[in-house]
């Protein structure tokens, strides 16, 4: 079996319908100069077979990743949960087309108790070796072992309690050391030997984030988005860079344009102290720009010559995952991204304008887009709102509120508009998104998985509303001072992040100078059609190069 290799001397440009759109676009990055940690893939043709369990897949799954593995050691100089120069690796998932968040992911992979040691010899961080060890631990006993995240999420509660401290970023080594020993005695009787052999790990995680693509929320994301035809996952297995190193390392999102507007600006999101499940999974709330600015000063313009360069290469607003270590930025992941109906249309109007696209490309961008009904909806004297969180997808939505994906399946179901309410933004919710109107979460960025997949579906979000508590076995919600039960009607903004209590009027208007633009190109088309010119040829995709 082939496996591809991603990295400064070895790149090899091959197709996303054999190695997946994110490694893909990662060796595309890698050819470009851009700082890319090493990596190799598994390919999808493999996927349909690990999951059909037959004897030939996991021979080569294992050969294949010895293969790999070798590769990483001589790109990083390093050893697989070696005592002294230990390579960590990530394990991640990569369809032929983009699914943001509803495939696994397991970081820190390799992370032995040996290996611990050998972090601490190598970098005299035993914080950043015991954080890399606990979460290793919470990731693996999650995504591999089908462990419930509540556990692990209490223990940490117990000790930052304990601690006195605010949360987990204030826990010393020695708190992480004992925080690691205790989700270790949570894991090992389910992990039959795993945690200490880093093979092993590394078997098992592959075949986890293979056996992904059959999951719940990966099923029904294609079903929604019409991707029944996709065959399957690659894997992708990359060397770790370590965004948890301390306050002068970090994790972050960024895209090169408001996907929620289509404003020309880029949105950024930083979790500092963080590695990159901290970010996307919706579980924490980005840092503010002023602490990021002082504790990082060169990164956001450094970060902003790539999305440039991105958009450039690709002809696309950009989403791009990245890791911040010890002042070093390395770029993990990019992809075209989501955004709204009305994002689009000013975005393929821009990138036209710039030179970026065609206009017959910009045409074809838009094409799935009902442009007679797109508008703008805005508030008609709403007064002051009941709180605030940080507008994630733009639009009103005025619905009943649910507290569940199963409860607004359910209300849904009577005809009337549905709010859905959450503690964080999961992408497990994916069915309830599909039937709501809005989302709203009490903790979360902007730029998480499941606020893109919003993006995607034009619901408006807001995600980090810090005064939502829910109360799940009650059904009820406490908003700042006011009291929700499942059923009352709630008004969302979610370019502002505004939230009123009850159903607020709206109006809507059209943006007519885009709509206009958009009709002038389309009678130049039809122009050219009929003076014999034909429909605009779009070139076909090629395999190699991207």
């Amino acid at each position: 079996m082939h496996i591809a290799r991603i990295g400064a001397d070895a790149t090899e440009l091959c197709c996303a319908e054999d190695i997946g759109a994110k490694a893909a676009n990662l060796a595309r990055m890698a050819a470009l100069g851009l700082p890319v940690p090493p990596a190799f893939v598994l390919p999808v043709k493999l996927c349909a077979d690990i999951v059909a369990g037959h004897a030939h897949a996991e021979h080569h799954l294992r050969d294949g990743l010895k293969e790999g593995i070798a590769f990483l050691e001589q790109a990083t100089g390093k050893r697989f949960g070696d005592r002294r120069e230990p390579l960590l690796v990530s394990v991640r998932s990569g369809a032929p087309r983009s699914m943001p968040g509803m495939l696994d992911t397991v970081l820190n992979v390799g992370c032995t108790q040996d290996a611990v040691h050998g972090l601490i010899r190598a970098t005299g961080r035993p914080r950043l070796a015991w954080d890399c060890r606990r979460r290793f631990l919470e990731s693996f006993g999650e995504t591999v072992l089908g462990l419930d995240a509540a556990g692990f999420a209490a223990r940490i509660s117990d000790l930052v309690g304990i601690e006195g401290a605010d949360n987990d970023r204030e826990l010393d080594s020695e708190a992480l050391e004992r925080l690691a020993g205790d989700e270790q005695l949570l894991v090992e009787d389910h992990a039959e030997g795993l945690l200490d052999d880093a093979v092993a790990q590394l078997e098992a995680a592959a075949r986890a984030v293979y056996w992904s693509w059959k999951s719940e929320r990966a099923q029904t994301y294609r079903k929604l988005q019409q991707l029944e035809d996709l065959q399957g996952t690659a894997v992708t297995v990359q060397a770790m860079v370590f965004g948890n190193g301390g306050l002068a390392s970090g994790a972050g999102v960024a895209f090169s344009r408001d996907p929620s507007t289509g404003a020309p600006r880029p949105m950024i999101d930083l979790v500092l102290d963080a590695q990159g499940e901290d970010v996307v999974s919706g579980r924490r709330t980005p840092d503010t720009a002023d602490a990021i600015r002082r504790a990082l000063p060169r990164t956001e313009a450094e970060l902003g010559d790539i999305l440039k360069r991105l958009e450039r290469e690709f002809g696309d607003v950009q989403d791009v995952e990245f890791t911040v270590e010890d002042g070093k930025l390395w770029i993990l992941q990019t992809r075209s991204a989501k955004r709204t109906p009305r994002a689009a249309v000013r975005i393929a109007i821009d990138l036209m304008h710039e030179g970026l696209i065609e206009q017959d490309e910009a045409l074809h961008r838009i094409a799935g887009i009902d442009l007679a009904s797109l508008t703008v909806t805005s508030l008609v004297s709403a007064g002051q709102p009941v709180a605030t969180g940080v507008g994630a997808s733009g639009g009103i939505g005025v619905g009943r509120v649910a507290f569940s994906s199963e409860s607004a399946q359910r209300l849904s179901a009577t005809g009337e508009p549905v709010i859905l309410l959450r503690p964080d933004t999961s992408t497990a919710d994916v069915a309830g998104f599909a039937v709501a109107a809005g989302i709203v979460t009490a903790v979360g960025a902007r730029t998480s998985h499941a606020a893109l997949v919003a993006r995607q579906m034009g619901k408006p979000c807001v995600v980090g509303c810090h005064a939502l508590k829910i109360d799940p076995v009650a059904g009820q919600a406490q908003l700042a001072d006011a009291t929700l039960s499942e059923g009352d009607w709630i008004t969302i903004e979610g370019d502002a992040g505004q939230l009123y209590l009850g159903r607020c009027r709206t109006v809507e208007t059209r943006p007519e100078a885009e709509l206009g633009e958009i009709a002038t190109w389309q009678s130049s088309w039809q122009s050219s059609q009929a003076g014999g010119l034909g429909t605009p040829v779009r070139a076909a995709a090629q395999c190699t190069p991207l």
